[in-house]
């Protein structure tokens, strides 16, 4: 404050003796004076007033903790899939520690039945309260179309580690998707990026020119096979057939001999299970398919699928867990630090392959938090649209990879492998047996 009173001083002086020089006249004084001090706290460094922005701000009272919640698939035959992200927004939150001062709660685990009901449910608890500053979630596409609108319109925000969906942020070259809301991020890789390297798979690959595609109407699923019989057809491939089972159906035969007819080399089918099972379980009875290479996607890079004998001999695309050196650089944990926390506190290892993401998502969101809270007089307050402008900022590295958002929330290392499973009785042998990898 002296240097500067004593620059405004010298700037008084130089308007007094001459309105001009020869670069023109001085620039008048009022644009050179500081923002008024309105009280000591203010010129040491405390904020004594906070405004809150355009979506309006969480307030969280002197003593009580930051809540976020978790919506994931915690129950159900998508299960395996929600729960190893359950946990690493635990040990991601352990990890971290408190954010601006204060202790994190999750509240009560929350399941978006990996389904549309399930994830508006799961919503509307959420945007219920106010005091719930974001979410991780969710585990299934479709749950997160059905839950983003509520959320976003809440001005609150949501990362997921699994949704691959395109319709949930964008074509990757500027145009939005069908689903896309403001205040949506993912660490998971979006599903155009899958498709293509499924495609190149099969084309470079394996050699194969015929192909057929099966999904079952969910939005992670329909979008991903699309994505490979366009990926796959510029690439100079035939898409032999294109349709879809029901959930909950048992009885694929119907599906697998229209398949048939056309008299593909290779099966995408990036379902889910059961259905992926009764696939794999019924395509050998099938006249026309003996001979057909089944390759299919992340949602079934499972213990209860690549546990059934038939199994055997998939190839199965997923996101690249050869994380090697790499640590998430808020909290300085690798991969290898994170299997054995998450081994000790569960005593097992990750049943799915999204657990990364899930904790590099976690970490996102805290940081976020932890950059933009203001406390005033004991009361903290986080600004949710300055939130969003953090998290289009981010920029760090994870256990994943490199983490930047671009402008539609496709913030994930993109990288995608294709394993080779052949043995039922190895499954982690399996899940590391990468035949094929694919940057965009």
């Amino acid at each position: 404050m002296r240097i500067l009173s004593r620059f405004l001083c010298l700037v008084l002086l130089v308007a007094a003796c001459g309105g001009e020089s020869d670069a023109g006249p001085v620039a008048p004084l009022t644009t050179l004076a500081p923002a008024p001090v309105a009280s000591s706290e203010e010129a040491s460094g405390q904020v004594t007033e906070f405004v809150a922005g355009p979506l309006g701000a969480v307030e969280v009272a002197p003593g009580e903790e930051i809540q976020i919640r978790s919506l994931n698939a915690i129950t159900g035959d998508v299960a395996f899939q929600g729960i190893p992200g359950q946990r690493g927004v635990e040990l991601a939150i352990a990890d971290y520690g408190p954010v601006a001062g204060r202790s994190v709660s999750l509240g009560t685990p929350l399941d978006d039945l990996c389904s549309p009901d399930g994830g508006q449910a799961g919503a509307q608890t959420i945007v219920a309260d106010p005091s719930v500053v974001g979410v991780i979630g969710t585990t299934c596409s479709a749950a997160a179309v059905a839950a983003l609108p509520l959320i976003s319109d809440a001005g609150s925000v949501m990362i997921s580690p699994i949704n691959a969906s395109p319709a949930l942020t964008s074509d990757l070259a500027g145009t939005p998707g069908s689903a896309y809301r403001p205040g949506y991020y993912r660490t998971a890789f979006n599903g155009l990026v899958q498709g293509w390297a499924v495609a190149s798979f099969v084309l470079e690959g394996l050699g194969f020119d015929r192909a057929a595609a099966i999904h079952d109407g969910d939005p992670y699923t329909q979008g991903l096979a699309q994505a490979f019989a366009d990926a796959f057809e510029e690439l100079g491939g035939e898409v032999t057939t294109f349709t879809a089972v029901n959930k909950g159906d048992t009885d694929m035969i119907a599906v697998l001999t229209a398949v048939a007819a056309g008299g593909p080399q290779a099966l995408f089918f990036p379902i889910f299970m059961p259905e992926g099972g009764y696939i794999v379980q019924q395509v050998g009875g099938v006249a026309g398919l003996e001979g057909v290479m089944l390759i299919t996607a992340s949602g079934l890079l499972a213990d209860n699928f690549m546990e059934l004998p038939e199994s055997e001999g998939i190839y199965i695309s997923a996101p690249d867990l050869r994380f090697g050196s790499n640590r998430n650089s808020i909290t300085g944990k690798s991969a290898d630090d994170f299997l054995a926390a998450y081994q000790a506190a569960y005593g097992e290892v990750p049943s799915a392959a999204f657990w990364a993401h899930a904790y590099d998502a976690t970490t996102m969101l805290l940081r976020a938090i932890d950059r933009v809270a203001v406390e005033v007089e004991e009361t903290l307050y986080i600004d949710r649209q300055a939130l969003r402008d953090e998290l289009d900022a981010s920029n760090f590295d994870g256990i994943i990879g490199a983490i930047t958002c671009d402008e539609y929330g496709d913030c994930g290392s993109q990288l995608i492998t294709m394993i080779h499973h052949t043995d039922s009785r190895d499954i982690e042998a399996g899940k590391n047996n990468v035949i094929f990898g694919y940057a965009p």
